[in-house]
């Protein structure tokens, strides 16, 4: 099996789970400008392709490198080797409001369908006033997800803590399963929050 790409080489970062996102930032915009197909137009075809290769890699590392959960994903990916496999088991502390979050986003749905299927404007009228009450309980999930989401990256910046203070080897490889966990928990969050603001926007149309 070929080793994996490593992004955070691409920026000249040494793999660890927390990055600066300012410094990554403005690097992804030094590296890329260069490479940037308004500024290659001119050049001969091979030396564009070289350079669309280049800009096209420094795209798809920084998405990687700019989130949390993906980031996390490929420095457990660099360490093993091959990519961590997927959980579909909720972490235990978010169960309870996992199955809130399903009842709230179902409620949503049920709305949604009846918004575009209802043409009485007092009916509609109605299902507006509903939309608004359910739109509150999506944002107030919304903000405890945002919370989560803190938690999550004060503990993320601990582990990264811990990782630069341990040596190569034994003492790293005691670091993954903690790294993995929190991984997991980081993709559950960002889904959650994305289908949220999915289902805040249908019903505020």
């Amino acid at each position: 099996m070929p080793s994996p790409p490593d992004y955070f080489a691409v920026f000249e970062e040494t793999p660890r789970p927390w990055l600066d996102p300012e410094r990554l930032r403005q690097k992804f915009l030094d590296l890329s400008a260069a490479v940037h197909p308004d500024r290659v137009h001119q050049l001969d075809s091979p030396e564009r392709a070289k350079a669309h290769e280049r800009y096209v890699l420094l795209n798809v590392a920084y998405q990687c490198l700019s989130r949390h959960r993906d980031r996390v994903r490929h420095l457990l990916e660099l360490e093993s080797g091959e990519r961590p496999e997927e959980i579909s088991r909720v972490p235990a502390e978010l169960v309870n409001l996992f199955m809130e979050i399903g009842r709230e986003l179902r409620e949503a749905e049920k709305l949604h369908l009846e918004k575009t299927k209802t043409t009485s404007p007092l009916l509609q009228v109605q299902l507006f006033e509903r939309a608004q009450k359910q739109v509150e309980r999506l944002q107030q999930l919304r903000d405890t997800l945002r919370t989560l989401n803190e938690k999550a990256e004060a503990d993320l910046r601990l582990a990264d803590r811990e990782w630069t203070e341990a040596t190569a080897g034994a003492d790293r490889k005691a670091l993954l399963p903690p790294l993995r966990e929190l991984q997991h928990r980081l993709g559950y969050l960002d889904k959650w929050e994305a289908q949220l603001h999915q289902r805040i926007l249908e019903l505020s149309i």
